[in-house]
């Protein structure tokens, strides 16, 4: 409820603009010098005498009280899962547009639930476009819009900021994030199911990067045992597609395609655009793990089709390395270089990791065609990338093929130097080395995100 002055002024208002005198609006139940103390701001009203005034002047209690047109809060609501529909079918920009009036009748109304409704698909459609710091900000905001509420309810914001944080490349305070509130919520008792898939599927992706095999597969193992508690059908959609990633860090090509196809229609039959274009991508690369490259191309293109149209720029920039890759293979390497040549540019902040897989491969290209200088020049550029990001299988794998080069063209202690670097960003396998959490985030002037001791394939992040 309002102060008592503003609630005076708006039952003025409405009793003036209704032709109303005092004494008629206070009759049967009032006196008209109550009407003239309340209209004054001298006394606080009862709920009962302004569901009386609310009745006579033709309002709701709520709006009379708070000043909030009657159902306001529900048809807000409506309106947020319209805009949610909107960029589920991939048109992230005219999504962003609804949500951001949305924010504006919130925040005028002030409706703190609506609000950080209203920032959390901001956030989505920055993660969409590649707007990264914007995704951070909309993210932290909703956050701390929700500071009084259980954890479990703040998990989708902190997922969403440890999205942005893996897309810039920052692998290693991604897992922070997202490990310190799994352990939290555990910590609390707080065993919401819907929370703990969310954030068990988010970590997947940056565990595998990081080499850190058994976490990514105890996260799925975890994940898969609390679905049939999740009521969520796209929740459930993503985990599948996420779980997919350790099976086929195992080899298991089979199960991978297997839980694709679980997510894949699930996504059809709710219309997510964005995301079965991410299975198309991720089944893409299935086909190209058990060498069917036309096949791969063909879904490849599909999703980056997708994507592009949408534009999803980092997404986007992640399915030409694979596209990439695949024609690479099939010998069509004038194509594969002009994918690769536009992803050069991505900046340090805004697909670092990217560039440098366009990087290796175009390095690779180079050593086929027997330009030596070229190829280290491309692989030094691409490990000076990836240092940061604590992508530990991408820069071993780096390491390899610059020392095998190295190697071959008879420098073997500058061989022998790659390897050690190699060998430093690799340990056994299933194990993690993480070592202390950071205390702020990269761009926060946090600590060094050094990469962990890990090592194992890790080029596909959807």
């Amino acid at each position: 409820m309002d102060e008592p002055a503003e609630i005076g002024r708006r039952v003025q208002r409405l009793r003036t603009e209704a032709g109303l005198t005092q004494r008629r609006l206070a009759e049967p139940s009032y006196t008209a010098a109550y009407i003239s103390t309340l209209e004054s701001g001298r006394v606080r009203p009862s709920e009962t005498a302004l569901r009386f005034l609310a009745d006579r002047l033709g309002t709701t209690y709520e709006e009379l009280a708070t000043g909030r047109p009657a159902h306001l809060a529900t048809e807000l609501r409506l309106a947020l899962t319209d805009a949610q529909r909107t960029l589920a079918t991939g048109a992230a920009d005219e999504a962003a547009v609804h949500y951001r009036q949305l924010l504006t009748d919130a925040e005028r109304h002030d409706l703190p639930a609506e609000r950080a409704e209203a920032l959390l698909g901001l956030g989505d459609c920055a993660l969409e476009t590649g707007d990264l710091a914007d995704a951070r900000a909309h993210f932290a905001e909703a956050e701390a819009l929700q500071a009084g509420e259980p954890l479990s309810r703040r998990a989708r914001a902190i997922r969403g900021r440890a999205v942005a944080h893996l897309l810039a490349g920052e692998l290693r305070y991604a897992c922070y994030l997202l490990e310190s509130t799994i352990d939290e919520l555990g910590a609390r008792g707080l065993a919401d199911p819907e929370a703990l898939v969310l954030l068990y599927a988010a970590v997947i992706g940056p565990y595998i990067d990081m080499g850190a095999h058994a976490r990514a597969a105890h996260a799925a193992e975890t994940a898969l045992a609390l679905a049939p508690q999740v009521t969520d059908p796209a929740l459930v959609a993503g985990m599948y597609r996420q779980v997919a990633r350790t099976f086929l860090a195992e080899g298991r090509t089979a199960e991978a395609d297997a839980s694709l196809a679980k997510a894949q229609a699930v996504y059809r039959q709710l219309q997510l655009a964005t995301d079965l274009a991410h299975c198309h991508w991720m089944r893409g690369y299935v086909k190209a793990q058990c060498g069917e490259l036309h096949a791969a191309e063909k879904e490849l293109r599909t999703a980056r089709g997708m994507l592009a149209t949408r534009r999803a720029t980092l997404y986007t920039a992640q399915v030409e390395v694979e596209l990439a890759d695949v024609l690479r293979r099939l010998g069509r390497h004038r194509e594969a270089a002009e994918l690769l040549s536009a992803l050069l540019d991505l900046d340090d902040r805004h697909g670092a990791v990217h560039a440098g897989g366009a990087h290796r491969l175009l390095g690779l290209m180079a050593e086929e065609r027997g330009e030596t200088e070229a190829a280290e020049e491309h692989y030094v550029r691409a490990l000076a990338l990836l240092e940061r990001s604590g992508a530990t299988g991408d820069l071993a794998d780096l390491c390899r093929l610059l020392g095998d080069l190295l190697r071959r063209t008879g420098r073997t202690e500058a061989a022998l130097d790659a390897y050690r670097t190699g060998l430093g960003h690799r340990a056994a396998i299933g194990t993690t080395t993480l070592g202390p959490a950071p205390t702020a985030a990269p761009d926060q002037g946090g600590p060094d995100q050094g990469a962990p001791d890990q090592g194992g394939p890790g080029r596909w992040r959807p």
